[in-house]
């Protein structure tokens, strides 16, 4: 009998409690992100192949992450964007303070990606 993988990855699970505890940045940009006009809707803490990105466009083929300290200089998030790059994502990153202190550029730079793609 051939393998069957669980309904449910560790990937779904992850993302799914990922879900329920936003942290206030991403609370911030997933209120302007459903409320901006784009045309397309974005999904947030979504499982893409074994990894769950913050917010995706599928349309566009964006992926958009929030990091705070811990992702300085990160060689898993290297890893990470040249996988989901091969898959066809662009990976937007922006840390937290900068969605804090400069929402506006955020969803601009997001804007226009967005535009870029589509």
């Amino acid at each position: 009998m051939p393998y069957r993988p669980p309904r449910e990855s560790v990937s779904t699970g992850v993302a799914r409690t990922l879900r329920r505890n936003l942290t206030p940045e991403e609370r911030m940009l997933w209120a302007r992100l459903r409320s901006a006009g784009l045309g397309v809707s974005f999904r947030r803490q979504e499982p893409i192949g074994r990894y769950v990105v913050d917010f995706v466009c599928y349309p566009a083929r964006l992926v958009i992450e929030l990091d705070g300290s811990q992702h300085l200089n990160s060689e898993a998030d290297r890893v990470r964007d040249e996988a989901l790059n091969a898959d066809g994502f662009q990976v937007l990153r922006f840390w937290n303070n900068e969605v804090r202190a400069n929402l506006e550029g955020v969803l601009e730079r997001i804007r226009a990606t967005f535009t870029e793609r589509l």
